[in-house]
């Protein structure tokens, strides 16, 4: 079997494997959905910039959708597996490493195309967004490529959390990080602290490189946002490199 082969397999099955889980499935496919009909839709109805509301909640959104299956999918995956010793089982098995971690960033952007995918339809056949193609393509881009730094946090919790703890502190992580870099609703309405708090969290970056494609973010530079995600991706992989050696360790030391 070629080694290509091993990679798009390992990747085919982890994405049937959490296709199949309810848990994950529904909420990361339909909630992002859910919330462009609720507030991008139903609420702006009568308002007068209705079709500026659902462009930009179709990118701020679109991020909001890509964060959840590389925090849930990935994040919560490694930690049950490595709490179960899957992990390790697959370790020992002539598969190469990066194709575990691989098939799980490619599962995540896959789900995460899904989601920009179902995001487009409601904002272009409801909302009456009218994108250049080259700009929707350039927004959808943006959006995948932004699940990376994601799916990179996802492995530093996963690396450290237990499994059973690992669902309900990626949810502590996960809504307020989204709500605090101004996912659903402007940051110009919270308070100064608040808007200063945004430019370290990850969403806010890509936000701003997602809402810059329509012309609608506050206007920094394009490398100040790209420059934060690769750091926050380094450091993410740092950490989760530091949590998979200790476990390697304590493998070790268990059985000898």
């Amino acid at each position: 079997m070629s080694a290509a082969t091993v990679y798009l397999l390992e990747w085919r099955y982890e994405f049937i494997r959490l296709l199949r889980s309810p848990g994950f499935a529904i909420p990361s496919l339909t909630f992002p959905a859910a919330f462009y009909v609720l507030f991008a839709l139903v609420m702006s109805i009568g308002g007068g910039s209705r079709g500026g509301m659902a462009t930009y909640l179709l990118a701020s959104y679109g991020v909001f959708g890509v964060m959840g299956p590389g925090l849930f999918g990935f994040g919560v995956g490694v930690a049950i597996e490595r709490s179960q010793g899957l992990m390790l089982l697959k370790f020992a098995s002539p598969m190469p490493h990066s194709a575990y971690f691989l098939s799980k960033v490619l599962m995540s952007v896959t789900f995460s195309a899904l989601i920009v995918a179902s995001l487009f339809t409601l904002a272009t056949v409801f909302g009456g967004v009218k994108l250049e193609v080259g700009q929707g393509m350039l927004l959808a881009a943006i959006l995948l490529l932004g699940a990376v730094p994601f799916c990179a946090l996802g492995l530093a919790i996963g690396s450290w959390v237990d499994g059973q703890a690992a669902a309900p502190i990626v949810n502590l992580i996960y809504l307020p990080m989204a709500a605090l870099s101004g996912l659903w609703f402007p940051l110009r309405v919270m308070p100064e602290s608040l808007q200063t708090l945004a430019w370290a969290l990850p969403p806010f970056h890509l936000n701003q490189l997602a809402t810059k494609t329509i012309g609608m973010d506050d206007g920094h530079s394009i490398y100040i946002h790209i420059g934060a995600l690769v750091f926050y991706t380094a450091a993410f992989l740092w950490v989760a490199a530091a949590g998979l050696r200790r476990e390697k360790a304590l493998s070790t030391a268990q059985a000898t």
